[in-house]
């Protein structure tokens, strides 16, 4: 037997039964029609907004689309937050559809094409220039179309975050601008009557330790003090990212963000003289939304192979690949899993949980403990509500992206 993550503390059950949303997993099926299925529980996303709020209360929220670009999601986000972080022109039109200003928005991703650069500039969103030649084509989209650009720099900084799942910074990175040539970057687009906005500095993601993110936020205040002092320009606002992690896996603990706001309210409140006029902001995603998120699949087959029992169920790595450990994970460890027909069921049996997938990288569950499974039972997978249906390759073998629901 091989341990599972913890199950997120909100999911309940009534007779057994798993709610989402104050709802049976089953009846949710039923009302969807088929599997496999994303549900949403908003309700939770909600509180962890709230949570936020009251641990931050002099830094803007703003939600980093990537993590989970559902549309009726989107929407219902969108008010409760004070921009939208997004790295495509498909994000871009996602946030501007669920009504967020375009001044709201900032663009990032080292690779945006001139359709892009355009878009952006002409709906006035803050474009986090990647390079200086991006910064020169930006500069010359806003003088052909008439529009003066809003553009930001986003540091590639000489620290990274302790811990994180993937490092964004610290070292030769395709992300952003190289400290040491931020500062002449800045005078330039000033220089060029652009609308500087500020810096995007962004170190590491996925983090479950708050004081390595706290040194980090520390670290990340003290570069745009200085860069900004160097430059001669003051930065409006100074986007610290994100890197709030959630647990997924056996041993993880849950992050305590109240030491982080502690901290970030201090900085914020004595920070530099350069920064004096700077907002902060954060942008999240995982933390937002990861836990409100579970995968339902159905089991259509149950077989024995080398003393093993395999539960092939209709889903698979091509809606949830981040579960079937293929998305950035060097050791294969197993997501909490339940029967949501017998949930909080003591465990009677070791399975594999398999998806329908001709590789054998499809595989969701590793020897994990589950009550007695059968044809026809339904599996819930948690920790799905980010970087699961639009992180996976849906068109793999043909079978189809997953449908979604909020609730």
């Amino acid at each position: 037997m091989k341990p599972m993550g913890p199950i997120p503390a909100d999911f309940r059950s009534k007779g057994g039964a798993l709610l989402i949303g104050g709802r049976k997993a089953s009846a949710l099926v039923r009302r969807a029609g088929e599997t496999p299925l994303f549900v949403y529980d908003f309700a939770m996303a909600e509180r962890r907004i709230a949570r936020f709020r009251a641990a931050f209360p002099s830094i803007d929220l703003h939600y980093a689309l990537k993590a989970n670009p559902f549309a009726t999601l989107v929407h219902r986000i969108a008010p409760l937050v004070d921009g939208i972080d997004v790295a495509s022109i498909g994000e871009a039109r996602a946030a501007i559809d669920a009504g967020m200003a375009g001044f709201c928005v900032s663009f990032a991703g080292p690779g945006k094409r001139d359709a892009e650069l355009e878009f952006a500039i002409h709906h006035g969103l803050t474009v986090n220039l990647e390079s200086e030649g991006e910064a020169e084509r930006a500069l010359a989209i806003g003088a052909r179309i008439g529009v003066r650009p809003r553009l930001a720099v986003r540091v590639n900084p000489d620290f990274e975050l302790r811990g994180s799942g993937m490092r964004m910074g610290g070292g030769a990175k395709p992300f952003g601008v190289d400290a040491d040539r931020v500062p002449a970057l800045v005078r330039r687009i000033a220089a060029e009557g652009a609308e500087f906005r500020g810096f995007h500095i962004f170190a590491g993601s996925q983090s479950l330790d708050a004081e390595a993110i706290v040194e980090a936020q520390a670290a990340t205040v003290t570069l745009a003090s200085r860069l900004a002092e160097e430059a001669g320009v003051a930065p409006p606002r100074l986007n610290l990212g994100g890197g709030f992690g959630i647990p997924y896996f056996a041993g993880d603990a849950s992050l305590d963000i109240e030491r982080i706001g502690a901290a970030l309210e201090a900085q914020y409140h004595e920070r530099p003289a350069a920064l004096a006029d700077t907002r902060f902001n954060l942008e999240l995603g995982r933390w937002l939304v990861g836990e409100a998120g579970v995968y339902l699949t159905r089991v259509v087959d149950r077989k024995e192979s080398g003393g093993q029992v395999f539960l092939i169920v209709d889903g698979g790595l091509h809606h949830q690949l981040a579960a079937s450990g293929n998305f950035g994970t060097v050791v294969r460890r197993n997501y909490p899993i339940a029967v949501a027909d017998r949930f909080g069921a003591e465990p009677e049996e070791v399975v594999n949980v398999c998806g329908c997938l001709c590789t054998p990288l499809d595989r969701l569950g590793d020897q994990v403990s589950l009550p007695r499974t059968e044809v026809g039972d339904l599996i819930a997978i948690f920790l799905a509500g980010a970087y699961g249906a639009s992180a996976s390759p849906s068109a793999f073998l043909g079978h189809g992206p997953a449908m979604e629901m909020l609730v």
